[in-house]
């Protein structure tokens, strides 16, 4: 019997009536599986046979993917596009459009950022202070990501940081590291475009690796690299030793691509948010497209050297390094070598002087570079340098005595009375100002006499005043220090500015109370003491928005070298506070003002003699100034303050917080 049930199909079961459950016997379990799926077969069985085609319905067309292709066509199209593009902007533009791309969408981004949220309590931020931040790292990160002329415009942007909110400032203090430095296959390819081919070697008549005891050295690395160019120490034949400047080779590629960026973000950004900063982009696109022009620095250098010299209130403490104009060109210059002290180093400027009574530091006015005992040393130095070691030039410190910790041992007052009287003469007197003053472009070195000589290089920023306007700046800052409230709003309604008292104070970097302070009162009015602090703050920023654009007021009549004459103002003071406010800054300066009145060569007899009878009642008028530092240095000898520019600087920053909303910050070349 289970034989039979197993040969059965359920179908065959059915059809005979029999039920397997009816039996008392019960198959094993692998029949009864195998029970179960037969039973889902209902059909009889038919052999497979394929449809005849006539019950077939019409073929249809083949798809052929008409849109994908053409889609799928624009898309390679377009990377095949973008793809050689970038290949040949790397490769024949120095990454050109690829920096102005990154900058059109940085900027748009930013851009946006603030037009959405600069508010009381912004939509997609914590806080303004968090929009501040995360905008201010945005744009520091694409300016050291572009170089060249973008570390540039964020170094001006660092020096006028004072007047931005405290994440700019922070941020942008790291804009004056030492940028990268370019390979010294660029260097050779520069000087070769440069001189016909020639190599630094021929140029120059150096060997690389000193093997070589009849020509001069050079060094492959460079000893400083900044925004544009870097330098390399080099001696020559003769065995002078010379500074060789070189541009960084994509600087004359990218030049032109990035100054038309700035003027399309800024033309934006003059759009966006009203203010009248497109007007100023000619101007300074200029200046800066100058600095990439070497031959224009050799002669500024050379004229500056030429008005010193005929200056003595300045001969014989300012030194202009020589140009030598047969190694330089467009791209490269070569300069004399200084040995100095920079002005950031404090300690090395005032530590006790170990180089011998009546001698001077290294190069200083006949002190010779090396001491004839260690000539022999020095030629031992370079005859072992292994030719890997890319620094060949001696290292000079015999002057700091066996111990090392000898210094220049100058005081620093005489150092910045020689800075300010330098650079207040260039705009008062010599109508020729150096706009690029920071601590990194000026050297100081030690006269036999024990007197400090200051050095001062990188003569590629430079501004020419006309008489006119001159005349008008010196008798603006006599204004200023006498509170000749009548001539100073004169002078400031010519130049299109409308409020008198924040431009003053702008000008002297401290507050200025000899005006009717109305711009003050205007700004700060309707600021409800029941509101919150964000909209304080809030409503500050937007006054003083409002206070710029009336500061600059006629974009027509403004003059554009102001900007750059508030930048040499702005270094110059920093370098005071930095030093510890050794001299009365604004004294010296007003000083110069008035005796330009009295001394310009373009004045009438008749114009000099009434200023200088005015001159002698402007030097009373500054007796009170002298009251002021001489109150300050004693409250600083008594550890009650650091100096009269940071007492002024505090009394600035509460005049600026407490009317515009905006938290100063000087401290820009400190660590």
């Amino acid at each position: 019997m289970p034989a039979v049930i197993s040969l059965l199909c359920s179908r065959c079961v059915r059809q005979n009536g029999l039920s397997l459950a009816s039996k008392s016997y019960r198959s094993p379990p692998s029949t009864r599986i195998s029970a179960r799926r037969r039973s889902l077969q209902t059909q009889q069985f038919q052999p497979f046979a394929p449809p005849p085609p006539s019950s077939l319905p019409p073929p249809s067309p083949p798809k052929t993917y008409v849109r994908s292709r053409k889609y799928g066509r624009r898309i390679f199209y377009l990377l095949a596009g973008i793809g050689f593009i970038y290949v040949a902007d790397r490769t024949y533009l120095a990454s050109s459009l690829t920096r102005c791309a990154r900058t059109f969408g940085v900027g748009i981004i930013v851009a946006l950022d603030y037009k959405i949220n600069f508010r009381p309590r912004p939509l997609l931020a914590e806080s303004i202070t968090a929009l501040h931040a995360r905008n201010a790292e945005r744009l520091f990160d694409l300016l050291r990501a572009n170089g060249g002329l973008y570390l540039k415009i964020g170094q001006a942007i660092a020096m006028q940081s004072a007047v931005l909110p405290p994440e700019f400032q922070k941020m942008f203090a790291k804009m004056f590291d030492d940028a990268p430095q370019n390979d010294w296959k660029d260097v050779v390819q520069v000087i070769k475009e440069d001189f016909g081919g020639r190599s630094p070697e021929e140029v120059f008549g150096v060997s690389l690796d000193g093997r070589d005891p009849t020509k001069g050295l050079m060094e492959r690395r460079a000893r400083a690299s900044a925004s544009v160019a870097q330098v390399h120490w080099a001696r020559l034949p003769d065995g002078r030793e010379v500074a060789v400047k070189v541009q960084k080779r994509e600087i004359a590629q990218q030049v032109g691509w990035d100054l038309w960026a700035f003027k399309v973000v800024t033309y934006i950004y003059t759009t966006i948010f009203d203010l009248p900063l497109y007007s100023l982009v000619p101007y300074i696109s200029q200046r800066l497209y100058l600095e990439t022009d070497f031959q224009n620095e050799a002669d500024n250098a050379e004229r500056m050297a030429t008005l010193v010299a005929n200056e003595p209130r300045l001969n014989g403490q300012v030194y202009i390094p020589r140009v030598y104009r047969a190694l330089s060109s467009r791209r490269v210059m070569t300069a004399e070598w200084i040995e100095g002290v920079r002005l950031w180093d404090k300690e090395t400027l005032t530590a006790p002087w170990k180089g011998g009574r009546g001698q001077g530091s290294p190069g200083c006015h006949g002190t010779p570079l090396d001491p004839p005992n260690e000539l022999r040393q020095v030629s031992a130095h370079v005859a072992t340098t292994p030719l890997k070691n890319e620094h060949l030039k001696p290292e000079r410190n015999f002057w700091r005595g066996p111990d090392g910790q000898g210094g220049l041992g100058v005081p620093l007052k005489d150092v910045m009375a020689t800075m300010v009287s330098l650079f207040a003469a260039q705009m008062f007197l010599f109508g020729y100002v150096h706009c690029d003053p920071h601590p990194g472009n000026i050297f100081i070195r030690r006269l036999p006499s024990g007197k400090p000589e200051l050095v001062l290089i990188d003569h590629g920023l430079y501004i020419n005043l006309e008489p006119s306007f001159r005349h008008q700046y010196a008798l603006f800052w006599k204004s200023l220090l006498t509170f000749d409230n009548r001539t100073l709003q004169k002078i400031v309604e010519s130049w299109g500015v409308h409020n008198a008292d924040i431009f003053a104070s702008a000008t002297l970097l401290r507050p200025y109370t000899g005006g009717d302070m109305s711009t003050s009162r205007r700004l700060t009015g309707g600021l409800s003491s029941d509101k919150s602090q964000a909209d304080k703050a809030y409503e500050m920023q937007v006054k003083m928005r409002h206070g710029i654009r009336e500061i600059l007021g006629d974009e027509k009549k403004w003059p554009r070298e102001l900007i750059f004459l508030g930048r040499n103002l702005r270094i110059v003071q920093g370098n005071n506070a930095y030093l510890g406010s050794p001299v009365n800054r604004i004294k010296i300066t007003g000083m110069w003002a008035s005796r330009a009145l009295v001394e310009s060569p373009d004045l009438t007899l008749r114009e000099k003699m009434v200023n200088l009878g005015r001159h002698f009642l402007f030097r009373l008028v500054l007796f009170g100034s002298d009251l002021v530092f001489y109150t300050s240095k004693i409250r600083q000898k008594l550890g009650l303050g650091r100096g009269m520019e940071d007492d002024v600087e505090r009394q600035l920053k509460v005049v600026a917080k407490e009317t515009f909303g905006v938290e100063l910050n000087h401290g820009v070349f400190e660590g």
